[in-house]
């Protein structure tokens, strides 16, 4: 397999330098190991390497200067914990009920197994008398 090395005049269009690189490369390598889809053919099997190639060819998108530091904010204003309730709203209890059922048959059949199985380990004296 082929190593990459990071070239020594970075294109000042789209990225304005080798940390932007990092960054950006870091974030994308991140996307792809959660699973993500590589955005273009190549050789690379590592997540790096093909987060960087994807990178210095411009197939990912990014923001810079102001508008990144806007989408930072709105991501800090995003209430995850309020998403989160109404998830658990929407889909939680039609599941749960479910779950108590079959955990409610289980615990049925192992208690009438259980005392089938005492009763056969200490038959009762008020039968045999």
């Amino acid at each position: 397999m082929d190593i990459i090395s990071l070239p020594v005049e970075i294109d000042k269009k789209n990225i304005d330098g080798k940390y932007r690189l990092a960054a950006i490369a870091a974030q994308r390598a991140r996307e792809l190991s959660l699973g993500a889809k590589p955005k273009l053919q190549t050789k690379s099997k590592k997540v790096t390497s093909i987060a960087i190639e994807e990178a210095m060819k411009g197939t990912l998108e990014f923001l810079v200067g102001e508008e990144a530091r806007k989408a930072r904010e709105e991501a800090k204003k995003f209430d995850y914990r309020r998403l989160l309730e109404e998830r658990r709203r929407e889909g939680g209890p039609e599941d749960l009920s479910e779950l108590e059922k079959d955990l409610k048959i289980y615990l049925h059949e192992k208690e009438t197994d259980d005392k089938k199985a005492l009763e056969e380990l200490f038959p009762e004296k008020t039968e045999e008398e």
